[in-house]
Order: C-alpha cells, then structure tokens, then sequence
C-alpha cells in the first residue's frame, strides 16, 4: 500500500498552483497575438525527465580574462559555433549549460552590454534549432563569491535582482526549453569553509543568506512580465551547489513554487574524479561511494517532490580511459534510475598542467570528439538508451538486495545511539567503542538510522590508522544501514596491513544523522530477483487427520505506477461533496478534499471499489470554511493487490464529481463577449488577459465583466476564462457550451 501521508503538502500545492498556471500563462506576448497550446505545457518534472543529459559550454563564457566579447576566448578556447552546438546534439545531448559570467560586462550603473546579451542570444538561438534546453546561469561573480559572504546579504541581493530583471526581460519570449540557474556556486570565497563546513563556519548565516538570495531570484524572474513566466523552469543551488555533502543540502530551503529545482554538483567520488585516489581502475569501493552520494540527492529531493538538476559532474582525464567508462556507466545509470538529469562539465582543457582540471571532451577547435574522453561520453549515451534501466525506478537496476535478521536478534553495540552532525565540532560521530575483528568476522554491524547515511570509522589502539567504510546495502524500509565484514578487511589491510591491529571504531555522521541502535548481525542473504518478488498465501483445511493445503503465488510487475490523481472543484457551499472513483473492482483507495485557507489542509476519506469499477463516496465538507471556493480531489494511494483475485492493478484510478456547481444565467449576457463586439473571438481572451494585467488601462463593463466570466460563473475573472475562449477559437468547444465549470476546463486540458 502506498504511503498516504508522504508529502501531502507539496503534491497539494503543486497540483493547485499547475491548474492556475494551466490557464495563466498559455499566451505569447500580446503584441504577436499567438497562443500557446496548453498541451504544450510541462510541468517541471517532466522538463528534467526531457533534458536527458547536458553539456557544459566550460572556460568560455564564464571566462574573465580580457574585456569585451575577447573574454569567451580569454582562457584558450575558441569561440563556440553553430557547428560546435550541433556536434554536441549529434552525439546525444539532449541540454546545453551556458555558465556565463556577467559582472565583466557591465556598465557603472550595473547595465549589461547589449553586444554581450547579442552573443549569448545567438548560442541559445543555435541550441534552440537543435530543439536542446538550454541552462542559462550567473557564474564567476565576484560580488557574490567573497569572504564576507554571510555579511553581505543587503549588497549582493540588489545586485542580483538587478541582474536577473535584465536577464529574464531580455529572454523573456523564449519558452520553457530556456531554464535559468539563479547562482552557480555561492560560497564564501578564500575562508576555510568555502568548499566545506568547517568547525568555524557560521553555518546558518551562511545558508540563510543563499536560501534568501535563491528567493530573490525566483521572486525577480516571476515579476517580469513573459509568456512563460511561472512556468519557466528556475534553478537554486545550495550553499557551494555541494551534491555530496547532505548537511549543505539540507539546508537548501527550495522556494515555494512548482517550477524551481534544485540545483547541485558532484565530482564524484572525489578522489576517482579529481583527487589524489587510485585513478587506475574505478572500484567496488568508489561505486559503493558514488551510489550513497547520488542516492542523498534522490533522497534530499526527489523523494520530497522536488526536481532537481545535476549541473555539473565529470572524471578528469588521467588517461584512464577504461576507468572513467565504468565511472561514466555507473554514474548516469544512477541518475536515470533516480530521475534527474546530469550535466557533462568540459572545459577542453587537454593537457591541462594541473591534471585534476583536465575535463577535455570536445575538441572545438575541429568539433570532433577526442578518441579516449568520446568513449566516455558513449558509455554515457549507451546507458540512456538502454530500456532496462528505467527513468526514475528510484533503485539501481543492477543492485543486489539483500534480506537480514532483525537487528534486535543481533549482538548490540551499546553507547552508539545519538545525534551527530558532521558540520558541528565535537558532533561529528558516536564515542569511539572497543571492538575486534574477530568479533564481527563473518557477519555484518548494522546501524538503525534516521538522516544522512551513516559511516563506519575504524583505528587501531593508537588511534591511528583511521580507515572509513561505507555501507554495502541500506534497507531503506526500515533505515537500516549494513557493513560487510569483508568490505571492513579489506579496507583496513589496503591502509594498515594485518586486520588484527583493527581495535575500536565510531560511527560517523554524513550530514546530520540520528544513529538508534547497532548491532552484530548475521550476513545478509542476497534477494535472486528483488524485481519480481513473490507473495505467497496458504490456506489450510482439515477434516480428522486428512488436510488440503491450496497454495497461491502471485508476482508483482515490473512495471506496476501510480500516479496522484487530482481534480479541481468549486465549492458552492454544501456541507458534503459526492463524487464517483473508478478503478478496479474491490481495490482499496483513499485520498484527500484538499484546500487553501492561508495553508494547505485536506479532509481525508478512503473506501473499497465495489464489483462495478466503482465506488460511490460523500464526503463531509462542512469544516471546510465559507471563504474557501476552491478545492482539490485527489487520491493519493491505491493498494496493489485486487483483494477478491490476487492480480495486480495495472492503472490508476478515475475520480468525477457527481453533480457540477451551479452557475448563474443571465439570458443578456453572450458569454465570452468580453469587448461586447457580438462575437467570442481570440480578440476576447487578449482582453481579459490585458484587463487582469493592468486593470486601469483595460477596463472592462460590467455587462463585459460579467460576459468574460465564463468559468466557474460567478468566482470573478481569472486567467482561466481566457483559456477557456482559446477553445472556442480552436472550435474545440462552441459558444453555446459556455459557461463551463473548472472541472469542464480540467478535462480540455487533459
């Protein structure tokens, strides 16, 4: 059965702000008359799900060298070109990300150049005509990357509105394949904690300044007036944009708005991709690694309802070719499994004398892939079309899982449980306990946890030797996390030699982690196919000593979804809504009446589908304040299992009001007539959209007022009458069908 509680107020408010956005926003500019098919509309998740993979256009515009249009050449690379954006889609790129750098052009008063905004247009332009996304960000500012950075909120944030007033009214007629990035990599700048949370780190200003500048970001693109201005797909890093880091992500508070991403990047894992680790081969240990820092990312805000972007992500080249080509596999089969997008980083900087830097991909000085870094982008592109890893299946295809004891039958650990924190000095894991190898040689410690995923650090009786370990297997279920006895040995004798000298361990913090219990647990047993999992019942009948025992096995689909259902309603003051579920017969289901009174509330209710695909519900409303003419239906969770037949439900299922509100008639009134011309033409939804903008300057009559409001009648003027007078040009609906309720509206959207 599906979790009926889990996130209830983002799916509400996001599924009640989509409707309104449905309808606000499907027109281009004015001034051009066109319209934007509602049907043409994505929703954020289904943007992120589109990009697939992206490429960084490195070291180019983001460049400070120089002056003018010189700076995009000044760090040695060429100018990008048509031919260059084309490569890139020709090999499978999907998105492009611009990092660009926009304090070097300028002027006094903080005006950017018109030649600098001509050039970055003409890109975007070119990745436009390969049909490509296109990532769009502010990069190398110095005004925001600086020492002082937890002081200079007031300062920063003027600038940055300022910045982004220009961007978005500059690029304000291009649809949603242009997604803004608000902040590359804010951080304090040339501080011990620029990269990481040291102990002297004000760690709460530092995050409360970037979630203040993260919401005026979103708070300045959303005012300028665009076609595409609440449904133009916004993302917000958190402090360093850090992906590996959980406590960094934590602290990201994402805007209110179902339109924003979070924005990170990963390196990962560090010591493979950049650092001083064995580049030579990419190991169980590194994929084990690499696993719990994107599966953090999933956890932090996919499994929270929120999209998020993978900006930047690469494995410098230490000519390991075959290395990187395993990493590569790995790294973009986790993204695609857990549903986010990642973004190539490329820099062209072959030969690059710090070696770590040297993400070359690209040659564009002839637009042809390098022979060894190609081969890791193939491996990349081989994982996306490969149909067994699914888009957002959340688990790893080729993960083994495992089943264990339960803890409580294991030996515990005492003195363990706790809260840490890894940003906090002092905090950053249990006291150290006592413990042998040959106490757990065999078996596994298993840790219960809340947070961030848990480590095991080992030392010897000198404190010495320090060696961490990760988890092999994470039952998420029941958050618990197993350590391999194996995995424990034979990192020990890699850094120490003898695993007899191992002499006590603590458990250490990934972010903030609340450690319940440990344990000395049996080895866990592997699950042969996790996928295709078996429910076995058995039922027994007996008459003297003679029994029959009927056996039923029944096996869960690969492919089994479910999907919230949602439908908007009006409220016309009834103390109960009836409306009808269809599903499978003798399914379970359950949901909410989920409404707005200055914050998100729902009235639960839950029945059995009858032998008729149906089920009949009346739901007391009455608590429902009078003020409240808006609400949502929704069903938030279906069993899996047909009770009466053992099979499984294979879609989701139909929910539909019984009886529509009632709407006022006026035989005078020609519905839709906004400019009371004596026909319902395009002419009419311009107007209403012009007279909601800007009242004083497009007022209506009130004979005009009355005729515009053609969705649920009566409830005033919104951005859906104009939708809905779309239809009618369309002759997807006829005037004599006017008025309609939201409902009506919902279903010409669908």
């Amino acid at each position: 059965m599906f979790d009926k509680s889990k996130n209830i107020k983002r799916i509400v408010s996001i599924s009640a702000a989509a409707v309104c956005m449905m309808s606000a926003l499907n027109f281009a500019p004015l001034n051009d008359r066109e319209v934007v098919d509602a049907a043409d509309v994505l929703t954020a998740f289904e943007i992120t799900k589109d990009m697939k993979i992206g490429w960084n256009y490195g070291n180019s515009l983001d460049a400070t060298g120089g002056s003018g249009l010189d700076t995009e050449t000044s760090w040695g690379n060429p100018k990008c070109t048509k031919e260059t954006i084309k490569a890139v889609k020709d090999k499978g790129f999907n998105t492009v990300r611009l990092p660009t750098t926009w304090y070097k052009h300028m002027n006094a008063d903080g005006t950017i150049d018109p030649e600098w905004f001509a050039r970055v247009r003409e890109i975007i332009d070119w990745c436009y005509e390969e049909d490509m996304y296109v990532i769009l960000n502010i990069h190398h500012e110095e005004w925001i990357n600086r020492t002082d950075f937890d002081k200079a909120y007031d300062e920063m944030s003027v600038k940055l509105k300022s910045v982004w007033k220009q961007i978005a009214t500059e690029f304000k007629d291009y649809d949603q394949h242009l997604i803004f990035e608000g902040m590359n990599e804010p951080r304090a700048a040339g501080t011990d904690y620029e990269w990481w949370l040291a102990p002297s780190a004000p760690t709460e200003k530092l995050f409360e300044v970037v979630n203040k500048l993260n919401q005026d970001f979103v708070d300045t693109v959303r005012s300028v007036e665009s076609p595409y201005k609440d449904t133009r797909l916004l993302s917000c890093p958190p402090y360093c944009a850090s992906g590996s880091d959980i406590n960094m992500m934590s602290g990201l508070d994402i805007p209110d708005d179902p339109y924003v991403a979070a924005s990170v990047h990963a390196y990962s894992p560090y010591n493979f991709c950049m650092g001083d680790g064995d580049h030579s081969t990419f190991s169980e240990t590194y994929a084990t690694e690499l696993e719990g820092i994107l599966k953090n990312i999933r956890k932090q805000f996919i499994d929270n309802d929120i999209p998020v972007i993978l900006g930047e992500f690469s494995a410098s080249n230490y000519n390991n070719t075959e290395a990187r080509c395993e990493w590569a596999k790995t790294y973009v089969s986790l993204a695609k499994s857990y549903g986010f997008p990642c973004v190539l980083w490329d820099n062209d900087a072959r030969g690059n004398s710090d070696q770590s830097e040297a993400h070359d991909y690209l040659d564009r000085d002839t637009n042809t892939w390098y022979e060894d870094s190609g081969q890791v982008v193939d491996a990349m592109m081989a994982v996306l079309t490969d149909d067994s890893i699914v888009w957002g299946g959340k688990d790893f295809t080729t993960q083994k899982q495992y089943t264990h004891d339960d803890i409580s039958k294991g030996k515990e650990i005492t003195d363990v449980a706790g809260s840490y924190d890894s940003g906090v000095e002092g905090k950053e894991g249990s006291p150290a306990q006592i413990i042998k190898f040959s106490e757990f040689s065999g078996k596994d410690i298993a840790v219960k946890y809340t947070g961030g995923d848990p480590e095991l650090a080992f030392m010897d009786a000198e404190w010495g030797g320090w060696t961490t370990v990760k988890p092999y297997y994470i039952d998420e279920k029941n958050g618990i996390a197993y350590f391999s006895s194996d995995d424990i040995k034979k990192a020990w004798e890699s850094n120490n030699g003898d695993v007899s000298t191992l002499n006590s361990f603590i458990i250490r913090a990934n972010g903030k982690t609340t450690v319940e219990k440990a344990a000395i647990v049996n080895k866990g047993v592997i699950v042969e196919n996790p996928n295709n999992s078996t429910t076995t019942t058995t039922q027994t009948s007996g008459s003297g000593n003679t029994t029959t025992t009927t056996t039923t096995t029944t096996t869960v689909p690969d492919d089994f979804k479910f999907e919230v259902v949602k439908l908007p309603v009006t409220l016309t003051g009834e103390k109960t809504i009836k409306f009808t579920v269809e599903g499978t017969p003798s399914a379970s289901v359950g949901g909410g009446i989920c409404y707005d009174d200055g914050e998100w509330a729902s009235i639960d209710w839950d029945g059995n589908i009858g032998k008729d695909g149906k089920l009949e519900m009346e739901v007391d409303i009455s608590k429902i304040p009078s003020s409240v003419k808006n609400a949502e239906i929704q069903i938030w969770w279906s069993n899996i299992w047909n009770n009466a037949t053992e099979t499984s439900i294979d879609k989701p299922a139909k929910v539909s009001v019984n009886t529509n509100p009632t709407t006022s008639e006026n035989p005078d009134i020609m519905y839709g007539d906004a400019d009371e011309s004596g026909k319902v033409e395009l002419n009419d939804a311009v107007l209403i959209m012009q007279s909601i903008a800007n009242p004083d300057k497009y007022k209506l009559t009130e004979k005009g007022r009355l005729a515009a409001d053609v969705v649920d009648n009566g409830g005033g003027i919104t951005n859906s009458d104009a939708l809905a007078i779309q239809y009618i040009e369309s002759r997807t609906i006829k005037v004599s069908d006017l008025p309609l309720t939201s409902v009506q509206l919902e279903q010409l959207n669908q």
